[in-house]
């Protein structure tokens, strides 16, 4: 594992727990040698990630539409700024540049992109980790969500296990480094209609 895509706030949120989450995963990334990849804003969570990556004299490259570079103000301080033409371009530049991935607590965008990567690894289209790390109870209700659809049988309990959830960074990075990918059927009641 080189790099660690992290999807997060263009927020704050409001409790200072999540800020001071966020700048101990940047500083820890660095500190690890684990490069970030994120979403190349300079405001809220992703801004703060981002510094506190750099402060620690780690790598960090940012991922963003030109659509969003002055309404989420580029962050033109990272090590590389990708600028690209489209929502669904920075998602799959972002897949391309990491290894594994990790969303801090934000809104639908972040929610958008953490999903649409572990639908691709539940699809098989890659076998990197997906990791939530559940700030002071930040998921708490996204994962009964999911609970409640295995319990419905609209996914699987194996695809279940490709989501690694953890409170603290360091535990998360580590259950990141040590995953293997499961093999998995795809579909859940292919026979059935």
């Amino acid at each position: 594992m080189k790099r660690v895509c992290v999807f997060c706030g263009s927020s704050s949120g409001d409790a200072p727990v999540y800020l001071e989450t966020t700048r101990r995963l940047g500083a820890l990334l660095a500190r690890r040698g684990l490069g970030l990849v994120f979403g190349g804003g300079n405001i809220g969570l992703m801004g703060a990630l981002a510094n506190a990556t750099l402060d620690a004299h780690g790598e960090v490259v940012g991922v963003i539409p030109k659509a969003l570079v002055a309404l989420e103000l580029a962050h033109h301080g990272a090590s590389a700024l990708w600028v690209v033409a489209s929502m669904h371009e920075r998602k799959a530049r972002m897949v391309d540049l990491s290894d594994a991935f990790v969303a801090l607590p934000g809104g639908y965008g972040t929610l958008d992109e953490f999903c649409e990567v572990l639908t691709w690894a539940q699809l098989g289209f890659h076998a990197k980790p997906c990791g939530l790390l559940n700030v002071a109870g930040f998921y708490d209700p996204f994962l009964a969500q999911i609970d409640h659809a295995v319990t419905k049988r609209f996914i699987r309990p194996e695809h279940r296990s490709l989501l690694i959830v953890d409170d603290d960074a360091e535990r998360l990075l580590d259950r990141l480094a040590s995953f293997q990918a499961p093999e998995l059927p795809k579909l859940i009641d292919r026979d059935q209609t």
